[in-house]
């Protein structure tokens, strides 16, 4: 009965990991194909669109786009989603319970909505489309995230050891910058790194706020409406190898500080 159990475990375990992992799995293939389609059956393996990416300057442009915007958009957003938390948390403040619930309520809004409702102002001000707006959209996407996460490990504790700050002499922004925010670092980093996973990938408002410079989801949605290409396949490699690198390196520098602590 226990081995029925065990190989019940490992088969329920592999179809949940390969159902996960395989369009990943398939993807990293097809982006080998020494072929022009990136359909079976398998022909290669060549590296021929990963040097016809890299030799793409309009595909590197717009990883790099990406890049500027996820890192930038998310650190706004983080700084935002840290002050709100802190304020509403270490404060009494009017109607604390109704901030709390508007702050959180663009997390239940379609990108759709957001996205045509950030148009529409930028239309009315007269602000033109650009990375910066791609930005502001992702902030405004992001932002209430990252507070939700931070409020969330803002407890009692911490405000002890706040006060025992300001008993000796610290001054507010002291407590705030010194010691608040070093005891919430596992909080701002995972807020900060899954709005970067968040912008990274995000199609709809970077699509609707964008012009000449555009992300690299929009690149790719450029490249798919020619049909399917291997070159599709390995930028998809290429941002897959980013992502997990980027991983490893938060995993053997901030966790494993937080671990040891």
């Amino acid at each position: 009965m226990r081995l029925l159990s065990t190989w019940s475990g490992a088969i329920y375990a592999a179809l949940i990991y390969g159902f996960i992992f395989l369009p990943v799995i398939v993807l990293v293939l097809f982006s080998f194909q020494g072929g022009r389609f990136p359909i079976p059956p398998f022909n290669g393996p060549s590296l021929k669109w990963y040097r016809s990416v890299l030799a793409d300057s309009t595909l590197i442009d717009a990883l790099l786009n990406s890049l500027l915007v996820a890192l930038s958009s998310s650190a706004i957003a983080c700084l935002l989603g840290f002050l709100a938390a802190y304020g509403l948390a270490r404060h009494r403040l009017p109607a604390a319970g109704v901030q709390r619930a508007l702050l959180t309520a663009p997390v239940t809004v379609s990108y759709l909505i957001i996205g045509l409702g950030l148009l529409i102002t930028f239309n009315t001000f007269g602000v033109a489309k650009s990375l910066m707006t791609v930005g502001i959209g992702h902030i405004v996407i992001n932002a209430p995230l990252c507070f939700a996460i931070i409020y969330s490990q803002m407890g009692a504790h911490q405000e002890n050891i706040e006060r025992a700050a300001r008993d000796l002499g610290a001054a507010d922004w002291q407590v705030m910058w010194l010691v608040t925010a070093p005891m919430l670092m596992p909080a701002i980093m995972a807020s900060y790194f899954l709005s970067v996973t968040f912008s990274w990938d995000e199609f709809i408002i970077a699509f609707l706020l964008s012009r000449f410079d555009v992300t690299l989801p929009v690149e790719i949605w450029s490249l798919l409406r020619s049909g399917l290409n291997p070159k599709t396949n390995a930028v998809g490699s290429i941002v897959f190898l980013i992502s997990i690198l980027l991983l490893v390196v938060i995993e053997l520098t901030v966790f494993q500080k937080v671990t040891r602590r």
